[in-house]
């Protein structure tokens, strides 16, 4: 049965993003529609990440039956991880890039002590959202909703592809690898590239099709 197939973008990004933008083109030759829900709406500022599995839940039960293959960027890598620990057997199958598994655990570089003091006394903090090219503000719930959330201690057994990036400055390959080890259901592939992964497209999109069974 061909799977429904979600893009879930990451922090301040967009479905509109370099990387959903060629992977649907990639999948439609496959003539399955990539799904990018917007995880921005219906504001960017009371964003949190049980707002974005709600969504995801949501717009899953809306395709009805059939397998859910989840590609998770950054925070829609994490997204993409404790979806597939809450909605089981639904989800078969997760392509994650530069999956940010260590997001608002302690030295997470978005969330330093002094930042997450300023954002609690401010109520809000301003974040640069890459889809519009300037600032927006975030509430301090976002923060304190996130860390009640752990992919590192998500359990899954769905089969999984990595796609890291070893200059990446934002995840850090060392831990990406931790994550993986000792997890067989998860294949880690390294490759010369930042956070955003645009020069490695092609191999992604051919690493995918062949995780995915789209080849001849």
């Amino acid at each position: 049965m061909t799977p429904h197939v979600f893009y879930l973008h990451g922090f301040a990004s967009s479905p509109g993003s370099g990387k959903a933008s060629y992977l649907a083109e990639r999948f439609a030759a496959h003539h399955i529609r990539l799904r990018c829900p917007d995880f921005n709406q219906p504001d960017f500022a009371t964003l949190t990440i049980t707002r974005m599995l709600g969504q995801l839940e949501q717009e899953i039960a809306a395709t009805g039956r059939g397998p859910v293959v989840l590609i998770g960027s950054s925070l829609g890598g994490t997204l993409a991880i404790l979806s597939a620990d809450r909605f089981g057997p639904r989800v078969t199958q997760l392509v994650l890039l530069a999956p940010a598994v260590m997001f608002a655990r302690p030295g997470h570089h978005l969330f330093s002590p002094e930042r997450v003091d300023e954002w609690r006394r401010r109520g809000v903090l301003p974040i640069f959202h890459y889809a519009d090219k300037q600032e927006r503000p975030l509430n301090f719930s976002f923060y304190e909703d996130s860390v009640r959330y752990n992919a590192l201690t998500a359990k899954f057994a769905q089969p999984t592809l990595i796609v890291q990036g070893v200059r990446d400055a934002s995840v850090d390959h060392r831990t990406v690898d931790a994550f993986a080890r000792g997890r067989t259901n998860v294949t880690v592939s390294l490759v010369e590239d930042d956070h955003q992964l645009m020069a490695s497209l092609p191999r992604i999109w051919s690493e995918t099709e062949t995780f995915l069974g789209l080849t001849d």
